[in-house]
């Protein structure tokens, strides 16, 4: 499995109502694609507060490196993608992304 993590310092004038839009639209996704196994989204909740101005982001599953690939190149995340950088502090530099593979 391949884990897909992703952190996402939104913009301070971005509504929480475009957030949840785009993280909707993101578990959408889900659904159309074969080998997703799970996605997660929402803001921190960390008793720790060492986000650095990261307070989003998610975390998908997929089933293997193909699964992964086919996520990066579908329409869907390529909007979702465009709507996560045009809404980041500093565009992609807002975003921050890991993929690790998880061991069965």
């Amino acid at each position: 499995m391949i884990r897909h993590i992703v952190l996402v310092k939104f913009k301070p004038d971005v509504s929480d109502g475009t957030i949840d839009k785009i993280f909707s639209e993101l578990h959408d996704i889900k659904d159309k694609l074969p080998g997703v196994l799970s996605i997660t989204s929402g803001k921190s909740e960390s008793p720790e507060k060492i986000e650095r101005g990261y307070m989003h982001g998610f975390v998908a599953d997929f089933a293997d490196w193909d699964t992964l690939a086919a996520y990066q190149t579908h329409p869907d995340h390529k909007a979702v993608g465009a709507q996560l950088v045009a809404n980041a502090v500093g565009g992609i530099d807002g975003i921050l992304v890991l993929d690790i593979p998880v061991a069965d």
